[in-house]
């Protein structure tokens, strides 16, 4: 059984079980993928987890957020066949047969135009998914990688489950082992659970050649395999010309499978220019009326705005801004043989001479919600350095000045950064009135001033560097007035220092910085180690200096005030999926990230954006209030512990593969930070090590000899003396 409900913007059906009196706040939540609890799927849909309060206690639930925006999906909803609604529907009619699904809870729908349905149930135990299963059968090691699992008993429990669900007038349309969990039983027949139901089609059962078809989208490639498949289906030996329609179904599903990827591939750039951007279903649409400048909105998942205009809109900007990219690309032209000098010398005098180490820092924004507990973190992170951003557009800036209040107290070295949105960039007075207000209120509490943000990307705002050579000299103008502080730019995100260097040579304008800063992503899409234009982490951090020692608009100090690598957790990760990475690589990243820009000593300080947040943080808020620390906390604060304050000595010999650096601390005992750039990698210390520290702080058993072996993880060996 189970009843509608009607929120006003939310509304759709329940089942009986899970109406409660608090119903409305629980469809909130579901329907919010601010409150996931954990990430389990991120594509054209997005699937998280949970919680759904009961009479017996709060339920761990399963939502899928479906888009529902084509013209497709919005004419279905029109006639009541939201994805959500048919999951509903399906999984109730999968339970009335007796065939195991996930429990249908809710099925939820926005009343926005083209707004997402959500499809609620209940979180199903499982052992393993069967893709894993299967890909490990056809490569003939299912019972090396899944003891115990039979698999003779597994595959023809699959079969069963197709021909349960046929008999109950049932067409999955998409029966594929993605689709499928499993829960091993230690005796008898392993329980299946077949998940994504949005497709079914319920009250028909299909005839022979569609059932085959169905079944051959299951991918149990092995002969002997397929026939346990077919017997289970049909009760008996499957007929010679089933068996000959099954594997024909099989090789037309492969093709065509290969065929539509090609396809894909080949039309992706077309369809970039020609169909309209697509968004995260939280994201709210463009201001109504809004030109290919203005189409911007902001993001609080990912905590960044977001451009709606697509690329053909962006192009006419383009076109329509030459004149200002001409003196653009002047300003780099004539900078650039100076930058090329500069480099080739700071080439050369890499690793000559040792290097203060330090410059250690973390970004931050207020946590309302409990900011006792943000000081506490950044407190057990150990990191003194602070870059507090703040949100000009904004009215109310009570939290972040009480933030910055306490951390000074605390004493905390602290520095502000002041990004733009599109709104200022238009109207002058207001950002000059905005950056009057800010400089008044946080300057007695910190020295240094960033002066833009992301200036590269027009989702923040600027088109052209004559807009942001405007902000510059306005901003520079107010802030100069209250002498002591250093002001910092242009703060060009990713590996663009073409930017940046237009931007520190343009002839327009008045400002001047005194440390150039850099949003230096190096290459989310892996390792720091790997190279753009022939340029690792070290060789980018001497290009921003060399242009930073040569430009007429800075003094040639600077810092990286933005770095970090996304997580697979949907649409709080600040970039796509193709560059998140797990938190165990994020924290090895982070650390020898650190390790490789501070130890040239071409950049005097590095900010990790941001301690709490999901998707990115060192700390992972839950839904709980708790707050959950990373391994990338741990990795941080044990660099913190560890290095902070030492000097570099230099880099040490080391096979292909393996990086060892040496560092002197201030009492003179000597540590070597050695890692691996693939699986493992086998190096040699000067000395042995007395003890041994891994990358999160844990003491482990120091080497017996010279001879260490080193994976990705950075592992700190302070040397005997």
């Amino acid at each position: 059984m189970s009843a509608s409900f009607d929120f006003g913007d939310l509304f759709g059906e329940v089942a009986a079980a899970y109406r409660t009196a608090g119903l409305e706040a629980e469809v909130r939540r579901a329907a919010d993928p601010a409150a996931a609890e954990r990430t389990l799927h991120w594509g054209r849909n997005y699937l998280y987890t949970s919680r759904w309060a009961t009479a017996q206690g709060p339920v761990e639930v399963v939502v899928k957020q479906f888009r529902d925006s084509s013209l497709r999906a919005r004419w279905r909803r029109r006639r009541g066949e939201s994805k959500a609604r048919r999951s509903f529907r399906a999984a109730r009619a999968l339970a009335d047969a007796g065939i195991g699904t996930a429990e249908p809870v809710a099925a939820i729908e926005s009343r926005r135009r083209g707004g997402p349905s959500f499809y609620v149930s209940l979180f199903t135990a499982h052992d393993f998914e069967l893709r894993y299963f299967l890909r490990a059968l056809n490569a003939g090691r299912a019972a090396e990688v899944y003891p115990g699992v039979e698999a003779a008993a597994l595959v023809a429990a699959v079969g069963r489950l197709a021909r349960r669900l046929h008999e109950a007038g049932i067409w999955h349309r998409d029966f594929t082992s993605g689709n499928i969990l499993v829960r091993a039983a230690a005796a008898g027949e392993p329980r299946v659970v077949l998940l994504d139901l949005n497709r079914a089609r319920l009250g028909r059962r299909p005839g022979l050649v569609a059932r085959l078809r169905e079944l051959a989208r299951m991918p149990i490639r092995r002969r002997p395999d397929q026939e346990i498949y077919l017997e289970a289906y049909f009760g008996r030996p499957p007929r010679p010309s089933e068996r000959r329609l099954f594997r024909a179904a099989q090789r037309g599903f492969l093709l065509k499978n290969e065929w539509k990827a090609g396809l894909r591939r080949s039309t992706a750039g077309l369809r970039g220019w020609v169909l309209p951007r697509s968004a995260h279903a939280h994201i709210p649409p463009p201001p109504g009326g809004a030109g290919a400048r203005d189409k911007i909105v902001w993001d609080p998942l990912s905590d960044q705005p977001h451009q709606h205009a697509g690329r053909l809109e962006k192009l006419r900007v383009r076109l329509a801004d030459a004149p200002a990219h001409v003196a653009e690309a002047w300003a780099v032209g004539t900078a650039l043989p100076r930058i090329v000098r500069r480099f080739r010398e700071l080439q050369g005098e890499l690793d000559r001479r040792p290097v203060p180490w330090g410059g250690l820092g973390i970004a931050v924004r207020p946590w309302p919600r409990d900011p006792a507990a943000l000081i506490a973190e950044l407190e057990a992170l150990g990191a003194r350095r602070v870059l507090l951003r703040l949100h000009p557009w904004e009215d109310d800036h009570g939290a972040e000045e009480e933030l910055a209040r306490e951390l000074h107290r605390r004493g905390y070295e602290l520095a502000f950064a002041l990004p733009q949105n599109r709104e200022l960039v238009r109207d002058l007075g207001r950002w000059r009135g905005k950056v009057e207000e800010l400089g008044s209120r946080f300057a007695p509490f910190g020295r240094q001033f960033q002066i833009g943000q992301a200036i590269n990307r027009s989702k923040w705002g600027i088109w052209n560097l004559s807009e942001y050579a405007a902000l510059a000299d306005v901003a520079c103008e107010e802030l100069r007035r209250r002498s002591g502080l250093e002001l910092l730019g242009p703060a060009v995100i990713d590996f663009e220092f073409y930017r940046t260097a237009a931007a520190l040579n343009l002839r327009r304008g008045s400002y001047e910085f005194d440390i150039v800063s850099a949003l230096l992503y190096v290459d989310r899409r892996g390792a720091p180690e790997n190279r753009q234009a022939g340029l690792d982490t070290a060789g980018k951090t001497l290009l921003l200096k060399a242009i930073a020692d040569t430009a007429r608009r800075a003094k040639g100090r600077a810092w990286v005030t933005e770095v970090n690598w996304p997580l697979w957790e949907g649409p709080h990760s600040p970039a796509g999926r193709s560059v998140a990475v797990d938190e165990e690589r994020q924290a090895d990243y982070l650390v020898r990230y650190f390790l490789l820009a501070l130890s040239t000593g071409a950049v005097e300080r590095v900010y990790w954006w941001q301690l709490i947040a999901r998707g990115y943080g060192l700390v992972d808020p839950q839904e709980d209030g708790r707050l959950r620390r990373r391994p990338a906390f741990w990795a941080m604060a044990t660099l913190a512990r560890g290095l902070d304050g030492a000097t570099h000595l230099r880099p040490l010999p080391a096979p292909e593969g393996a990086r060892l650096h040496l560092f002197r601390r201030a009492g003179g005992e000597e540590l070597v930070v050695g890692w691996a750039t693939r699986e493992r990698a086998a190096a040699r210390l000067p000395r042995r090590a007395a003890a041994l520290v891994g990358r999160d702080g844990e003491e482990l058993p120091a080497p017996a000899t010279e001879a260490v072996e080193l994976s990705p993880s950075p592992r700190y060996f302070r040397l005997s003396p």
